[in-house]
């Protein structure tokens, strides 16, 4: 395979290639298919499927900086949501609101299982080695009793004092441990969130009676399909995220051993790609 080769195929299933999504229908399937994208290209640039690029049907000239604030993108954010809502597609929190990873509902579970909390029903706690601060946990609960709940109308009920960076800091640590996730948007209320385990408890439940190794499997090989071939450090840039990096080279050589993954040249790298099933040969050719 020729890096041109490479590119090419990327472009044709990160629907680069001036065919755009426009409907649901075209969505589910666009995010089916590659399992993960970001919302828009992000900076340093991540290996992966832009939602906004699938929308354009090219990745030139996309916009950026909160691109989905943008006038020219607006129908692309309609659409998104309308694909949470469907919960064809998740989100999570890759450090940054505006530019969350989107995951497909059948590869969701398996993210879970490294992210999500092993026990979703228990309630967070403060405390000096807890993840999650006073105010996540007020959150938490404000959440568990009135939601789903805008953004505006949490900012009400945390009370005076609170400010919008403090509560945004507070959704973060929640969503980070996929305990909440935000299931709607409206331009003047914001966000709305949901406890994650009240809104898909099929997904959850299904993440938490997954193994680690099973799921980090699952992702190798999803994220080598969606990207088509890939190096070890462009695996690791990406799961490294959420499992050490040590999981994904364990995972990765254990498929390897089990032929599910195999080499392939392109130009003068070494890749690793998901191997391709052989066509059955007929009595004829045996």
């Amino acid at each position: 395979m020729t890096d041109l080769e490479l590119k090419d195929l990327r472009r044709e299933r990160w629907r680069l290639n001036g065919i755009p999504i426009r409907t649901l229908e075209d969505a589910r399937s666009f995010i089916e298919s590659a399992g993960f994208c970001l919302t828009y290209p992000s900076r340093p640039p991540l290996l992966m499927p832009t939602f906004i690029g699938a929308w354009f049907g090219s990745d030139e000239r996309l916009p950026r900086h909160r691109a989905f604030l943008d006038p020219e993108a607006r129908d692309a954010t309609d659409l998104m949501i309308r694909l949470l809502r469907d919960k064809a597609a998740y989100e999570a929190n890759l450090g940054d609101e505006n530019n969350a990873l989107l995951i497909s509902a059948s590869v969701f579970p398996y993210f879970y299982t490294l992210v999500g909390e092993r026990n979703p029903k228990q309630p967070p706690q403060p405390g000096p080695r807890s993840p999650y601060s006073e105010l996540a946990c007020d959150t938490y609960h404000i959440i568990h009793r009135n939601g789903p709940i805008s953004k505006a109308r949490l900012l009400e009920e945390v009370g005076k004092g609170v400010s919008i960076p403090a509560l945004d800091r507070s959704l973060a640590e929640l969503w980070s441990k996929l305990r909440i996730t935000r299931v709607d948007y409206d331009q003047r209320e914001g966000a709305s969130w949901d406890l994650l385990q009240r809104w898909s408890p099929e997904a959850v439940s299904e993440g938490i009676n997954c193994s680690v190794g099973e799921a980090v499997s699952a992702l190798v090989s999803k994220y080598l399909e969606c990207v088509v071939a890939a190096d070890q450090q462009e695996l690791d840039s990406f799961l490294g995220k959420f499992v050490p990096r040590s999981r994904v080279r364990d995972s990765v050589n254990a498929l390897m051993s089990a032929r599910e993954l195999n080499f392939v040249h392109v130009g003068n790298r070494s890749l690793i790609q998901v191997t391709q099933a052989q066509p059955a040969r007929s009595e004829a050719t045996k």
